[in-house]
């Protein structure tokens, strides 16, 4: 995305409210509209799933972009809701929008052989991506796309209440940060977000792509897998 799409991303975000668009969407600044149901930080895992369940049945029938139009089944994410570490990817393929369930496809495969090799047990995490809906064709998410859906994203974000989150390629890495970086110039090092570690890496589907992406992939996922067991569950 260059300078003009994300400035779009964050004019769109800033026009929720004015919008008219129902609770459910995060205010421009990012906290929870007046009402909205959280559990206070460090609330039990209980409190969480309940919240975030009740939030999933909330925007189960969004229609507020045109991807709802050709959807088989919104993705909306999936895992632990008490998760320490949360992976961002960008949005469903064709397995996950039949399914209902992110990264279950090929590059969901890859992605567990990559937790696996680092001692990460998926159960623990919690996955989602920028847009919830699959864009036909696997295109890339267009900005007013990736910007209604992301104060979803920021709820989520908010419920969980990871330590940790890794971003999962360009779009992604590139919405969370602002920035207009090549995922290449992003990656391998650490980020403060919001008070959370961020770390950006290539998307397990580039890899599929490009073998050459596997080495610095792991290489991200070691510094992972460092900062994880300072958070890790016992």
């Amino acid at each position: 995305m260059d300078s003009e799409t994300i400035e779009l991303l964050r004019r769109y975000v800033r026009q929720q409210e004015e919008f008219g668009y129902p609770p459910l969407i995060i205010a421009p600044g990012g906290g929870l509209p007046e009402g909205g149901d959280r559990p206070e930080r460090g609330a039990d895992a209980a409190s969480a799933e309940a919240a975030l369940a009740a939030f999933r049945d909330e925007v189960d029938g969004c229609d507020r972009c045109g991807l709802h139009q050709k959807r088989t089944k919104l993705v909306f994410g999936a895992g632990n809701p008490g998760a320490e570490l949360m992976f961002v990817g960008e949005g469903p393929g064709g397995d996950e929008d039949r399914i209902g369930e992110p990264f279950v496809g090929r590059a969901g495969q890859l992605l567990d052989k990559i937790l696996g090799a680092a001692g990460i047990d998926r159960a623990e995490v919690y996955i989602t991506n920028i847009v919830k809906c699959r864009p036909p064709g696997n295109r890339d998410p267009e900005p007013e796309e990736i910007a209604t859906c992301l104060p979803v994203l920021r709820r989520q974000i908010e419920i969980i209440d990871p330590k940790i989150i890794c971003a999962l390629g360009r779009h992604a890495s590139q919405t969370l940060l602002g920035r207009i970086d090549s995922i290449g110039r992003m990656r391998g090092r650490w980020y403060d977000w919001e008070g959370r570690k961020l770390i950006c890496t290539y998307h397990p589907s580039a890899c599929l792509r490009n073998a050459d992406y596997k080495r610095p992939v792991w290489e991200d996922f070691k510094l992972l897998r460092e900062a994880y067991r300072a958070f890790r569950p016992r």
